[in-house]
């Protein structure tokens, strides 16, 4: 009863700092992005850019060394060389937990540009989250169902002409664009539906990240890919702020972007990059097995088909 009066204590305490640190930071990010609403100058509006990314790496820090710190999570992560702040990358990753994003943000932050994902436009209207993803220039796209693209064929290309006016603003500032391949996070259950070629991932799809690489123009200078492994077993996120995560491994590579080509209309293009994203996947797939196996990540701690 004492062990579950402390992880309760540890959970509720957690939870208020983050939403504190979420609250004051937030408030911040709203001041700055009305005064860039009302720049005129480009260059200005850039200037407050960078100041509102750094804003959210602080978010970040604080956010990483609440769970550092209280939930006691150590991730371990292999020793990348080569990264830079004011580059442009891809990132890329399997999806398992909500915890992913916590996990992901605590490795890269301020070693690469404030990672920006992909997000539904409904979610701009999450209480101070949305506002919050908006100001630190988050892109939000409105995606079409097979369903009704069938009905109303005109809308076809309209997400990825969004994909290019979201990605237009990013030549002027360099960025980190994630993306979770997989498209939802894993269960058994939606491996079994799939069919799916690989023990421990879902079928991957090729095209949003080819569309990021087609609109973004040759200006993403690696693909950044990691993999994600809970020894312990898939959390929540009440088992991060409960204590009960005490190992995450991460397996980081840095890789050439892939020639894309015209991934829409040009068949041997399209082939091409899913052939490539499917060897990256059969990677994955091992690089999981060794991780699962190991006892701990060998080098240097810190913080099938495309569909």
């Amino acid at each position: 009863m004492f062990d579950g009066l402390i992880t309760l204590a540890r959970a509720i305490t957690g939870s208020v700092l983050v939403l504190a640190s979420t609250l004051l930071h937030a408030t911040l990010l709203f001041a700055l992005a009305a005064l860039k609403l009302l720049m005129p100058l480009p260059v200005l509006r850039g200037s407050l850019s960078r100041v509102l990314a750094a804003i959210g790496e602080s978010w970040i820090a604080v956010n990483s060394w609440l769970i550092r710190r209280l939930a006691g999570t150590r991730i371990t992560v292999n020793t990348v060389e080569g990264l830079r702040r004011d580059g442009w990358y891809l990132v890329v990753s399997n999806h398992q937990s909500w915890v992913d994003i916590p996990v992901l943000q605590a490795v890269f932050n301020r070693r690469i540009p404030l990672l920006r994902f992909f997000l539904k436009q409904q979610l701009i209207w999450v209480p101070v989250l949305g506002l919050a993803w908006w100001a630190l220039d988050f892109p939000f796209m409105k995606r079409y169902s097979k369903e009704t693209l069938d009905r109303h064929p005109q809308l076809r290309g309209k997400d990825i002409e969004a994909t290019r006016r979201a990605c237009e603003k990013y030549r002027s500032l360099p960025v980190s664009v994630m993306n979770f391949v997989e498209g939802t996070r894993f269960t058994a259950q939606k491996q079994a539906s799939q069919g799916s070629p690989y023990r421990h991932l879902l079928l991957p799809r090729a095209g949003g990240i080819a569309f990021v690489l087609g609109a973004m123009d040759r200006l993403i200078e690696a693909v950044v890919d990691v993999t994600i492994v809970y020894p312990a077993g898939r959390p929540s996120v009440a088992d991060l702020f409960c204590g009960r995560v005490r190992e995450v491994r991460v397996d980081v590579r840095v890789l050439p972007p892939p020639a894309v080509g015209d991934y829409e209309n040009d068949a041997a293009s399209r082939e091409a990059f899913q052939a490539w994203l499917n060897a990256l996947w059969a990677d994955k797939d091992r690089a999981i097995e060794r991780m699962s196996d190991a006892p701990g990540t060998p080098r240097q701690g810190a913080a099938g088909g495309v569909r």
